[in-house]
């Protein structure tokens, strides 16, 4: 399986190119502002793995949470591929990516993965991560800002986009996870991860004057 890679949650965007779980390519972006040049990235990965298109069987997307709007841009992507190939797509936590990141990089022990959510909250997930193992301690959830800090001063370890040093998810993470899954995705039922409930304003009526 040929996986094509998306991860735009962060300010750092990245696109992979993985077979048997192997990376090929990997291309990186990084800025704070919204845009992402999806396609140029692409064409970078394609062009450095010597492959065409064509021989892309499978996607993997980052669900997230974080940049909504990056987010949003890979899901369309992927979808308006999948319209085009039947391409196989596969959505995959971020934050599931910076665990495992974590435990390439031989962070062990007790482990926070933070993400910023906005309005003085932040997502996090704990795991217990050794050289063999990974366990979910608590499953992704929103705490506030006062949590984080009584976590902090427990001594607690974190990680994230926002923490320093500043710890990114990465396309190529997602294509190593992707190679081992099978429980593919229609393009239609992809969303990112957001935990809060979603509310509607309705507008008031127009009055005449």
């Amino acid at each position: 399986m040929t996986i094509l890679a998306l991860e735009f949650s962060s300010a750092r965007r990245s696109v992979a190119l993985a077979r048997g779980g192997v990376v090929l390519a990997e291309a990186v972006e990084q800025s704070e502002s919204r845009e992402t040049h999806a396609f140029k990235l692409i064409e970078s990965v394609l062009a450095e793995a010597k492959l065409s298109r064509s021989e892309i069987t499978a996607m993997a997307i980052g669900l997230g949470p974080g940049s909504y709007t990056g987010i949003r841009a890979a899901i369309a992507l992927a979808q308006g591929w999948q319209l085009a190939t039947q391409v196989k797509l596969l959505g995959i936590s971020s934050a599931d990516a910076l665990a495992v990141q974590a435990q390439t990089q031989k962070r062990f022990g007790r482990i926070n993965v933070v993400i910023d959510a906005q309005r003085r909250e932040f997502y996090l997930a704990t795991w217990q991560i050794s050289r063999g193992t990974r366990s979910l301690l608590e499953p992704l959830k929103i705490v506030t800002a006062a949590e984080m800090e009584a976590r902090r001063a427990c001594g607690e370890v974190f990680i994230g986009p926002e923490q320093e040093p500043r710890f990114f998810p990465q396309a190529a993470t997602l294509a190593q996870l992707a190679a081992s899954r099978t429980d593919f995705s229609d393009g239609a039922t992809l969303a990112p991860i957001y935990l809060r409930a979603t509310t509607f304003v309705k507008a008031g009526g127009i009055r005449s004057i």
